[in-house]
């Protein structure tokens, strides 16, 4: 038996000082952080970590109260949404026959309005939604038995309807603001009223698939009508609910409180934006409706075919 013996390596190469000090990471000496956009003098600063930790807190501050904002909006838009069966029923025999309704003011409830479910003549948007989509559905089926239905044409009828309801939100804001009139109308309460006018257009095009185009002038005119009584009364009690001051005696709102001088002030410019709102229904109603009506006379297949 030898023993072994270890000889050692004479062929493993020496590393240089300044190999070794290249392989020691950890040895380096730390440089400062750039920021681009920031002098060098500042980057101290936002190294600091108590600077860095008040940003962190400023920031998490801010994304906390946006998202009380957003969920704020949010249960805002609950509150149009809060109906039942009985309601609808009630609401749609409400918008088609508003000339047998007497009692047009909200009530309210601890300062809130009542909920559509307990209240008859609160808005909803539930009611408007459901219709703007059997609109959308309903005019797809009448192009379908005039053989003039595409996928285009109903992306159309849809655009069409969503902008109709974007520009008279918009002028109805313009007149609001230019007329300087100050009232409690919300975003969600004109796009609820401006939405019940297709209760009155389901309607018209279902008369006119019966009876042409006379049975779909009569319930048009009619249906016009009867909305523009409704937004009469109903915004009414919303726009003119403060009375005008008198004898320089001051006067107080539903909830008790002094009422600003702006708000007793403008009954005609408020009574200009009722009529404005209300003559425009009928003439929207039929802008978005005698399309689908067809003529008693056949028309030429290729006028059929034709995009509207």
């Amino acid at each position: 038996m030898y023993n072994t013996y270890n000889a050692p390596n004479q062929f493993q190469p020496q590393l240089q000082p300044q190999q070794q000090f290249a392989q020691t990471p950890f040895m380096m000496p730390q440089q400062a952080t750039n920021f681009p956009g920031i002098p060098a003098g500042y980057t101290d600063i936002i190294s600091n970590p108590l600077v860095s930790n008040v940003m962190k807190e400023y920031g998490k501050n801010i994304i906390e109260s946006a998202g009380g904002q957003m969920l704020g909006q949010v249960g805002g838009l609950k509150y149009y949404f809060a109906v039942d069966t009985r309601y609808v029923m009630k609401k749609l025999k409400l918008i088609l026959f508003p000339f047998l309704h007497k009692e047009w003011s909200v009530q309210y409830e601890q300062d809130q309005p009542v909920q559509p479910r307990y209240e008859i003549n609160a808005p909803d948007l539930y009611i408007p939604t459901m219709a703007y989509v059997t609109y959308i559905l309903l005019a797809g089926l009448v192009l379908g038995i005039q053989n003039r239905f595409s996928p285009e044409k109903l992306g159309m009828h849809a655009s069409t309807a969503t902008g109709c309801a974007l520009v008279e939100l918009v002028l109805q804001y313009i007149f609001l603001y230019v007329t300087n009139i100050q009232s409690n109308l919300k975003t969600w309460d004109l796009l609820s009223y401006s939405g019940y006018k297709y209760v009155g257009i389901i309607l018209a095009i279902l008369v006119g698939q019966l009876f042409q185009w006379t049975g779909y002038l009569v319930s048009i005119s009619y249906c016009g009508l009867a909305l523009a009584f409704f937004m009469m009364r109903s915004l009414k009690s919303r726009v003119m609910e403060t009375p005008v001051q008198h004898g320089g005696v001051a006067q107080t709102d539903i909830y008790g409180q002094p009422v600003p001088p702006q708000m007793l002030q403008g009954t005609k410019r408020r009574m200009y934006f009722l009529v404005f709102v209300a003559l425009s229904q009928p003439v929207l109603m039929l802008w978005v409706s005698y399309h689908l009506i067809s003529s008693s006379t056949p028309l030429d297949p290729s006028v059929k075919s034709a995009p509207l």
